[in-house]
């Protein structure tokens, strides 16, 4: 498979473009007035993207990046997938919008083209990551004292430290990361915290009031972190013998990412609840979901819960062309193969700026040197070269291209990192 480069009207990101979005600004003056307009909830680094294609973003003069950090994986197949944009068109012209208040001709297919790529029953359809995260807590609650038996309002869930799962108020109530959670309390309460990869603690902490055990099958913002081999099984048998929901995050890690459809598929592993979102809905619209088991659903009554817009049919035929896309299992394979590349490239670095990495698919956390500069310091010397990548803690970096690059853009953006370490 090959990507087409974004437009360019300059070689090697030098020089103006003739007739660029926004105005007559620059990028400085541009990220000025972003500075007094926005709250500023992000730091973003100092690029400003008019227009994107495949693997590639351009800048409003004309500088092009190859994009490895795809939209923290909502990008997954690129930017402006034809099939995705085709998909977008097409219902842009019949319905976009009708609420749950009715039916439409687009949700029936979507989910269930969603269960059945998922191995899994039911879907329900939301917006964002988080949304789909608060649902899962919601119906696990729910099937604790309804089927479980847990008394009222005694339901507790165990994370593992380390998690993202979101910034809304609950969730960040179970987040051990201060400049999530630090001013923003009271917090909500029916959480257990264990360290991530250990099953021990994680059977300590499980009891009778426990309604599920809520985990990232790879941890995305602590830095790609990959539990050791059997952490998944063992999360799974202890779940089920002791009649608590295994609720997947798969929000980044999901949906060819790793190398297969979803991360647990590493182990074979099936969860109660899955949570999915970014890369479902293709870079075009905030689509997100929970698929689980039929029985689990059930809880779920009209009134109980729901969204506006989740669902919507422009959200599900997106994501019934991610779904299709999918079913190809192309992408899976690209990322099981371009993992070769990323490891020959990552372990070549290694002693020479890079301290630590860590590799599943086409997605890597890159440990530098501290004395080599913060994760910010190196992404920003990157983004100088040509490429763009996101810090995570530290001085640790994330690499999560769309899964549409070549080797050849990959080996790129590694001679790059390679020359940014060197200096």
């Amino acid at each position: 498979m090959t990507t087409t480069p974004a437009p360019s009207r300059t070689a090697n990101g030098s020089g103006p473009a003739d007739g660029a979005p926004g105005g007559a600004r620059s990028s400085a003056e541009l990220i000025r007035a972003e500075d007094t307009a926005v709250a500023h909830n992000y730091h973003p680094l100092p690029v400003v993207v008019a227009r994107a294609e495949g693997v590639w973003v351009e800048d409003v003069e004309g500088r092009r990046y190859l994009d490895l950090l795809a939209g923290y994986s909502a990008l997954n197949f690129g930017h402006r997938h034809p099939a995705l944009l085709d998909a977008a068109r097409q219902q842009l012209d019949q319905v976009t919008l009708t609420s749950r208040a009715f039916h439409h001709d687009r949700l029936a297919g979507f989910a269930e083209g969603l269960a059945a790529l998922t191995g899994l029953d039911v879907t329900l359809p939301m917006n964002t990551g988080a949304e789909a995260v608060e649902s899962g807590i919601k119906i696990a609650r729910k099937w604790a004292y309804e089927v479980k038996g847990v008394p009222a309002d005694q339901a507790t869930i165990v994370v593992a430290g380390g998690n993202f799962h979101g910034r809304t108020t609950t969730i960040v109530s179970f987040s051990d990361d201060p400049t999530a959670r630090d001013g923003f309390g009271p917090f909500t309460p029916g959480f257990r915290t264990v360290p991530y990869d250990d099953l021990a603690a994680l059977e300590a902490a499980v009891d009778e009031t426990t309604a599920a055990v809520l985990i990232e099958p790879i941890q995305g913002e602590a830095g790609v972190l990959i539990p050791s081999d059997g952490y998944l099984a063992g999360v799974r048998e202890l779940t089920r013998r002791t009649n608590t929901l295994f609720i997947a995050d798969e929000i980044q890690s999901g949906l060819g990412r790793t190398g297969t459809t979803l991360a647990v598929d590493h182990e074979s592993v099936l969860p109660d609840l899955l949570l999915l979102g970014k890369a479902l809905g293709g870079g075009i619209v905030p689509v997100s979901a929970v698929v689980g088991r039929r029985e689990v659903m059930a809880v779920l009554r009209p009134g109980e819960h729901g969204s506006t817009f989740g669902g919507n049919p422009l959200a599900a035929a997106v994501g019934s062309a991610v779904v299709d896309l999918l079913r190809t299992g192309e992408y899976q394979r690209r990322a099981r193969d371009l993992e070769a590349v990323l490891v020959e490239g990552l372990s070549a670095l290694t002693g020479r700026g890079v301290v630590g990495f860590r590799v599943r698919g086409l997605w890597a956390g890159v440990d530098v040197d501290p004395a080599v500069g913060t994760g910010r310091e190196v992404s920003e010397r990157l983004l100088a070269e040509g490429v763009l990548v996101k810090d995570t803690h530290g001085s640790t970096i994330r690499l999560a291209p769309p899964l549409t690059i070549t080797v050849d853009e990959l080996r790129s953006a590694l001679s790059a990192l390679e020359r940014v370490l060197a200096e």
